[in-house]
């Protein structure tokens, strides 16, 4: 096997796209006044988007285990594969952790909110302190996303045209692998 199976790879891309909405939303419901429809918009993306990137890192952490990562060619020294299964499980990590602490911080806020039109109710008395602790660590875990997502694309774009070796390939959409 030369690359990861088609499935695995729109689900990466998927994946990329609905981080992109998710941060997207966050970082433009600051540019329309609190409580506008627009921020209302925003801010119900953020939180929706969030949601199904959590169940796609479920769904792509099973597909993880049920195929074997195709080889990189050539194979690159033992620090790299190391340090690109540490970043693979940072990033899960930081994707399954947001989301469900995003639900937390709405939870531990008081707050309602809606999953596709659907109104989700607190499910934990609120409690200012813990809502606090869990936004600091929500916004610490997002900001570090940036920087792994990346340091992410920079690796691949270092294999891809400083290695030459098919890491990149490996996960395109109807590109051959070497």
């Amino acid at each position: 096997m030369t690359k990861f199976s088609k499935l695995q790879i729109r689900l990466h891309w998927l994946t990329l796209v609905l981080i992109a909405v998710t941060y997207a939303a966050m970082e433009l419901r600051g540019w329309f006044p609190k409580d506008s429809n627009a921020y209302l918009a925003m801010r119900a993306t953020h939180y929706n988007a969030g949601v199904f990137v959590w169940l796609l890192m479920f769904f792509r952490l099973g597909l993880k285990h049920k195929y074997k990562d195709p080889n990189i060619v050539p194979q690159p020294p033992r620090w790299q594969m190391y340090t690109a299964k540490l970043m693979h499980i940072a990033l899960y990590a930081i994707f399954l952790a947001l989301p469900m602490l995003g639900i937390a911080l709405m939870a531990y806020g008081g707050k309602s909110w809606s999953l596709l039109g659907f109104t989700i109710s607190p499910f934990v008395t609120a409690d200012g302190g813990v809502k606090t602790t869990i936004k600091d660590i929500h916004e610490i875990l997002a900001n570090a996303g940036y920087f792994l997502i990346a340091f992410h694309a920079a690796a691949a774009l270092f294999h891809h045209y400083i290695q030459k070796d098919n890491t990149l390939l490996r996960m395109m959409p109807n590109k051959k692998a070497q």
